[in-house]
């Protein structure tokens, strides 16, 4: 009889275990989708095609924002500087293209470059000056990046940008929005980058344990300088999508847009001790973002009140986070 009662406990164990990792693995996706079913009750719109391909296109400008923040993440760090990195790179991309007339190509060129040299000095100032954490070198960024990007125009927006370079925020495929073409593909390419390849997997260790990271031969400081150097860079690709669908730059773009990006990451699945987190979920995670405040638009709830409801999700999603931590250093 006791081992009879032992083989049961067993099997409750076995699929108490199955249950729990099901829900890590699928849970914001079952909430991204009950989510939707709750919204098309409630409105009969929001199944519309023309609904669906707005959410899509005011996802992307997050979804390319949330999978640069994933990095940072990942390795137990934090992005706080992305949406003045996003200021400072359209804004330097607005005098060189309207006011100094350079070719479009360039200006692209330069707005990505400059989102991803921020990123590099973020990496620099956590690495080489031995900063204690991530939230002072790019909360000193955010600052020095938002400065910037009012010194340089003297707070002034930028109009009047060329074709080429709206395309990307402002041109459709059919009925689907480049830019949100534009964050599959990045997706997949950041998908492969993690799952794939070996510094992917170095990003994971340094999150799961930074010392025995180091400890078994991975350079940590060259692959923080990456992922901050990439988070960057997202900013910058993120300002190209702003301007295309605003054709503006202006100094005070990307205001609070870490908050979102970090929600997305978090609502995802990843987690704040890092070394947990995928890009599939961070898309998910984007996703629940946007169809909530596309649901509470269609609903007319004013906007303060969806910050506060926002802010209840996102803090919901962190105290899931704890206890999914407490629950495996019980095991």
């Amino acid at each position: 009889m006791a081992n009879v009662a032992f083989d049961e406990n067993q099997e409750i164990v076995k699929e108490k275990k199955t249950v729990k990792a099901f829900l890590n693995k699928f849970g914001s996706l079952i909430g991204l989708i009950l989510l939707c079913l709750i919204l098309a009750i409630l409105n009969r719109d929001f199944l519309s095609l023309n609904n669906i391909m707005n959410i899509a296109r005011q996802s992307s400008i997050n979804a390319l924002l949330a999978i640069g923040m994933l990095l940072p993440i990942l390795t137990a760090g934090i992005d706080l500087s992305i949406g003045s990195i996003l200021a400072l790179s359209i804004m330097c991309m607005g005098i060189a293209v309207v006011n100094m007339g350079l070719n479009p190509i360039a200006g692209l060129i330069i707005c990505v470059g400059t989102g991803a040299l921020c990123g590099w000095v973020n990496g620099i100032l956590l690495t080489k000056l031995r900063l204690p954490h991530p939230f002072i070198s790019t909360l000193g960024m955010m600052n020095i990046a938002r400065g910037l990007a009012l010194i340089i125009t003297a707070a002034a927006p930028i109009a009047g940008f060329p074709m080429a370079v709206q395309f990307l925020g402002s041109s459709f495929a059919g009925p689907i929005p480049v830019s949100f073409i534009l964050v599959v593909i990045i997706y997949i390419l950041f998908h492969l980058f993690l799952t794939r390849t070996a510094t992917g997997k170095y990003i994971y260790a340094i999150g799961g344990n930074r010392d025995a990271a180091h400890l078994s031969g991975i350079n940590v400081d060259r692959v923080l300088i990456l992922v901050y150097t990439l988070s960057g860079l997202m900013s910058g690709l993120a300002g190209l999508v702003l301007v295309g669908r605003v054709n503006s730059a202006f100094p005070l773009a990307g205001l609070d847009y870490e908050l979102d990006a970090i929600a997305a990451v978090i609502i995802g699945g990843a987690s704040f001790f890092g070394g947990v987190g995928t890009v599939w979920g961070t898309m998910v995670g984007t996703l629940i973002i946007a169809v909530l405040r596309n649901g509470l638009n269609l609903m007319n709830i004013t906007s303060d009140l969806q910050k506060t409801i926002i802010g209840i999700v996102i803090i919901a999603a962190v105290f899931v986070d704890v206890l999914r931590q407490r629950a495996s250093k019980k095991q």
